[in-house]
This record gives structure tokens, sequence and C-alpha cells, in this order.
């Protein structure tokens, strides 16, 4: 299930920044710290974000075109901050929900049972 972009605008004035600040506790939120394409900004993105034997997987729910998705894939540096952990990551790289179950190593049921389905992001630890 795809997240209309309405909601992404709404999460990105009000949620967001919500979840950074409270969201710590939960077991797959983390944040991708991410480079902008065009601008060169800094930004940071919360997100649900599970473990891989040698990185992360991050479930896309607002499909391929979201900034975050297109600013870590033009190559730029990214960041991976979950669990007090500050981890540089690379090789990003998009595979199926289905796909990366089989890379998942934590969190796995709350993996499965996660409503989007359409994608998911594969970054190593660098």
């Amino acid at each position: 299930m795809r997240v209309p972009r309405a909601v992404a605008r709404l999460n990105r004035r009000i949620t967001n920044p919500l979840a950074l600040k409270f969201g710590g506790w939960a077991p797959t939120v983390g944040s991708l710290e991410h480079t902008g394409r065009r601008s060169g900004k800094r930004f940071q993105t919360p997100l649900n974000i599970f473990d891989t034997a040698d990185g992360y997987i991050i479930l896309i729910g607002y499909g391929t075109e979201s900034h975050w998705v297109k600013n870590v894939l033009a190559g730029g540096p990214a960041t991976v901050h979950k669990h007090g952990k500050t981890v540089p990551v690379a090789n990003p790289r998009i595979v199926t929900k289905a796909e990366g179950e089989a890379l998942v190593t934590s969190a796995k049921l709350l993996y499965r049972l996660h409503p989007y389905n359409e994608a998911a992001l594969v970054v190593t630890a660098s």
C-alpha cells in the first residue's frame, strides 16, 4: 500500500519532527540523514529501519519518487541513526518487500506486518 502524497506533506511538517524527537524507543524507528541531490542541504528523515547482516533495509511508504529515496540513490553521503548508533551507509539499491524480507535479521514479524509493500531500500554499513 502506497501512502498518498498529501499525507507525506502533512507528515513532513507535523509527524516527522515528533518522530525524530520521541520515536527512538520504538524497535524499528530510526532516522536517515541524507544530502539533497540539488540543494546540497542535509536532511534527517524518520523511517522504519530494519537491521540486516551488513547494514539496513528501509521500507518505502510513499513510493520511489520520495525525495529521501532519490537523494540516497543519487550517491550523496547517508547516515543511519538508530538506538544511539550512527552508521554511515553506502551501496543503496531498491528491492521488493518480499526480496528484502530474506535480508531482515531483527523485528522480522514487524517487517512482515508492515503495510508498505511496494519496495524497500537496502544499504550497507560503510
